[in-house]
């Protein structure tokens, strides 16, 4: 059955849930013409440079796939983490990103993003990957989730950081071995201990 424009763009945008401009270029859709759809209805233009089709029904974590898309570079990271694996309370305001300290980062934004520097092995652990609307996520697991809570108390509160702990101790969704290795790579292994040990005590 032969599919026009339109058809072929809509089949392809569904697959990708959602995708920005130079990918939408590349399916054969000008900028002219995506206006064109755009004002028909068939898209919707989410923020900068970021559309799906109109008729796309958007899951909770709709604004972290946003975010991914826009940094493909950046991992989920400490209070955005802790929602995405149910381990706090808190709904952040801000999708928090975690780059490499040289990294670019994209000064405006319609998702309002958080960015904060890692490096090395600091930035590579524990990260896994997810679809989300057709977007490639990725999060850091839950253990080296609560072992950056605890290198970032300063910033988000060490309450958040001894909440996502225990509830991921008492949920099982680590073992001790899994904090003391990222608590290593992440050099806040002594700053842990007391509350580690108090944890099996």
């Amino acid at each position: 059955m032969y599919l026009t424009k339109t058809e072929h763009f809509v089949q392809a945008l569904r697959k990708r849930g959602i995708a920005r401009s130079h990918e939408i270029e590349a399916l054969g859709i000008s900028r002219e013409y995506l206006r064109k759809l755009h004002a028909q209805g068939v898209v919707q233009r989410l923020g900068y440079g970021l559309y799906s089709l109109a008729d796309f029904e958007p899951t909770e974590h709709r604004t972290m796939a946003e975010a991914c898309k826009r940094v493909p570079n950046g991992v989920v990271c400490l209070l955005s983490a802790l929602h995405f694996h149910d381990l706090t309370t808190q709904l952040p305001f801000e999708i928090w990103l975690a780059l490499d300290r040289k990294a670019w980062r994209p000064r405006e934004s319609s998702i309002p993003l958080r960015f904060v520097r890692f490096s090395g092995a600091a930035l590579e652990a524990g990260i896994e990957e997810y679809k989300i609307e057709g977007v490639k996520v990725r999060v850091y697991n839950v253990a080296k989730t609560v072992v950056d809570c605890f290198k970032y108390r300063n910033k988000i509160g060490l309450d958040v950081a001894l909440e996502a702990l225990r509830e991921g101790w008492r949920e099982r969704r680590f073992t001790m071995d899994d904090l003391w290795r990222y608590g290593k790579i992440c050099r806040v292994a002594n700053v842990m201990r007391p509350y580690l040990e108090a944890l099996v005590a």
